[in-house]
Formats: structure tokens, sequence, C-alpha cells
């Protein structure tokens, strides 16, 4: 009886480390069948700004690594881009008229707003994946979510025209632009795009996300920092002006001052 007991019990153990080989052998194969990864890299990791700074822009380039158990698929690859910068609380406004005279009326702000937004994608965003998808990564300004400070006094039906002012007041300062079919793949598996940065964009640290995706699922993800920074003197007013506000109005003040007095003395009649 203790014979034929440790015998089943002995079956049994087998069994369970089998099924668990197995299961641990079908999930090292689930993981190995989507095994592509992303290796990206920038032409740059810092931006320096200076008195002659007319814009200028970033290379990111990059492969698709692929295991050799990597499942063949039918559908090809996609990329997206997403390059944005600090985050900021902005107010859009609305003129009305009052008395004849136009003011701003109605105002919006919303919050945690990328300060720059550039998304590079290799077909239209709409045709890449899903809508949660795209706005959880941010890929394309449609798709951008833009919470609102507080509770709004706009009308509901009105609040898509200020979210649509937004971007567009956006695209024409040039600090958002949707770029589509602006990824070249150079083989198989190498890519590249470039982005403009233009001569307003905002100082801080920006991410650059690079997705990959195929038949619309997310395979891979890669994260850069990049870093735009006024330097000489133009970082020293900047400083100056954000962390020492007082004296840098009272500088302001005196120089005022002191050059009116100065065009006074120059340009003296006797």
């Amino acid at each position: 009886m203790r014979h034929a007991a440790a015998t089943v019990r002995q079956r049994v153990t087998s069994a369970l480390a089998g099924g668990l080989a197995g299961g641990l052998a079908l999930l090292g194969l689930t993981v190995s069948a989507a095994a592509e990864n992303l290796v990206v890299a920038l032409s740059s990791e810092e931006v320096k700004i200076e008195s002659n700074f007319t814009g200028t822009e970033i290379v990111v380039f990059g492969e698709i690594v692929r295991d050799a158990l990597t499942v063949a698929r039918p559908e090809p690859y996609d990329l997206a881009v997403v390059v944005a910068g600090p985050q900021q609380t902005v107010t859009t406004r609305r003129k009305g008229r009052f008395f004849g005279i136009w003011v701003n009326r109605d105002a919006e702000t919303f919050a945690q707003v990328p300060s720059f937004l550039a998304v590079h994608t290799t077909r239209p965003s709409y045709d890449l994946t899903s809508r949660t998808l795209r706005e959880r990564h941010r890929i394309g300004l449609r798709n951008l979510n833009l919470p609102i400070v507080g509770e709004s006094t706009v009308p509901v039906g009105d609040r898509g025209d200020f979210r649509e002012a937004f971007l567009r007041l956006r695209v024409q300062s040039g600090l958002y632009a949707e770029r589509p079919e602006t990824i070249e793949f150079l083989s198989d598996s190498l890519f590249r795009t470039t982005v403009p940065l233009p001569a307003n964009v905002p100082v801080g640290s920006y991410t650059v996300s690079t997705y990959l995706l195929r038949g619309g699922a997310l395979l891979a993800e890669h994260e850069d920092r990049l870093t735009i920074a006024k330097t000489g003197f133009e970082q020293f007013t900047f400083r100056l002006a954000y962390d020492y506000s007082l004296l840098y109005g009272l500088i302001a003040i005196a120089l005022a001052i002191f050059t009116g007095w100065l065009a006074g003395v120059i340009f003296r009649r006797d």
C-alpha cells in the first residue's frame, strides 16, 4: 500500500512538473514570437540656443531588432516618433463684442499640455492602430488629451472650438506638427526621420518616444531624452528673469533710463 501510494504521488508530481515545464516553454515561445525590439539613437542629445539661433533639426535613427524565433507577419512594420516638450498650462481665449468693442470673453485653460509636440509616422496616424493606443501615446495631434483646469464655464457645444483653436495656433507657431510618411526605411530594419526645431522652441527636457507597430498592435517602444538649453548671455538673462525677477526688472528700468539719457546727450542740440 505504501509503495502504491508513493508511486501515485511520484506520477502526480511528474505530471505537474511536466505541465509546468510545458507552460514555461510555451510562455518562452510566446515571448520569442513577439521578440521585436527597438534600438534608437539621436543625432544630438543636447541643443544649445545662442543669440544667432534660427532653428535646427535632430535626426532620430534606429533599427528594428529581431531574433531567430520571431514569427513572420504579413503586415508591414509601422513606426511613430513623438517628440514632446515640457508640460505647461495654457489658456485659450475667445473674443466677443462688448458695447461695440472686441474684448476677451470666454476662456478655457488646459493643463499638462506639451509646450512642443512633433509626431512623425510611416502612415497617417488613424491607420496605425486603435484610437485607445493613439490617445495613450499621443500619436497624432487629434489624439492629444487636453485636460481642463477646474470646472469649465464654456458651454459643452463650444468646447470643441477652443480645442481646435488651441491646436491651430500651436501649428501656426511651429510648435505643433504632425508629419505622416516622414519616417524613411533605409532597409528592412533600419529607419530614420528628421525633426525640425523652430527658432521659438521652448527650453527644457524633452522626451523622444519611438513606437513599433504592426497590424495595429504595439510590439515595442523606446524613449530617449533631449535637452534644449540657452547658453552664454542668453542663459544668464533667462535665469535672471525667472529666478530673480525683481532684480531683472530693476536692471531693465535702469538700462532704459540710461539709454534715454545717453540718447539725449548724443542728439542734444546746442
